[in-house]
């Protein structure tokens, strides 16, 4: 029986021991992964990415089971996220220099979409963990209905802002205008998200076609977890999405990107 999440893939993992897949078994696994209805150029720069991750792992002589466990979690896709919006932030491209985003402009904060957000168990967890101190306190809906629950709804600033998930990391506006338009559900131009969201996205979903058979890679909504944490529950499994909602997001961001 395959393990059904990341905990359980991390626990075979160590019960099998030197009967776990090899670094090399995982890299051939990434390099037959295949993910439907988006641009090929894209799945292989996304592709191109997580081997250049194996290859470092193999390098540093970090031991396969290990590897597993952050592909399975999310945490993988999050660190290559973040690797290459750090190479974009080296050289600002001309939407980050005139970007309009503020503390205290929490318009793209209003989580209006279907899933709430799509973010990795890794981040689900980090978010949870960040705001479960906060359990009992007015939140960001006493400020907007669909607000995120990690809004301060006074300041609306965010109060977990070293955990917040990649797509909060990601957003970008030159107009705030239009993001408190597009926050009421309109589509004006101005706001969108930082290329390295779609290879953050479509490394994970790499990540759970070449981890198919050996383990789940699941995914949360953003909206639910940071609800969870902020009601004090115990744990993440509430927030847990349809496999469906990482192909969703994967073809928003491609469009996004494209527009």
């Amino acid at each position: 029986m395959k393990p059904t999440s990341p905990r359980a893939a991390r626990r075979q993992a160590a019960k099998f021991g030197k009967g776990a897949l090899t670094l090399e078994e995982l890299a051939q696994r990434v390099a037959k992964a295949r993910v439907s209805g988006v641009d090929k150029a894209r799945v292989e720069r996304a592709r191109r990415i997580l081997t250049s991750y194996l290859q470092t792992a193999f390098a540093h002589q970090i031991p396969a089971k290990d590897v597993l466990a952050e592909m399975a979690s999310g945490k993988a896709a999050w660190r290559l996220g973040m690797a290459v919006r750090d190479e974009l932030m080296k050289s600002p491209p001309k939407v980050v220099q005139e970007a309009a985003c503020a503390e205290g402009c929490a318009f793209c904060c209003i989580l209006n979409g279907g899933e709430g957000g799509v973010i990795t168990a890794f981040e689900a967890e980090q978010l949870h963990t960040a705001l479960t101190p906060l359990a009992g306190q007015p939140d960001g809906r006493a400020w907007h209905p669909k607000g995120c629950p990690a809004l301060d709804p006074d300041t609306r600033s965010c109060r977990a802002y070293d955990a917040r998930p990649m797509i909060c990391r990601s957003f970008i506006s030159t107009d705030a205008a239009a993001c408190e338009i597009n926050a009421e559900g309109g589509k004006e131009m101005g706001a969108g998200l930082l290329g390295n969201h779609l290879d953050y996205l479509l490394v994970l979903a790499l990540c759970r076609a070449a981890l198919k058979g050996i383990t789940q890679v699941q995914t949360y909504s953003l909206a639910d977890t940071a609800a969870l944490g902020v009601a004090g529950a115990d744990g993440i499994a509430d927030a847990r999405q349809k496999t469906s909602a990482l192909e969703i997001a994967c073809h928003d961001a491609l469009v996004a990107a494209t527009a």
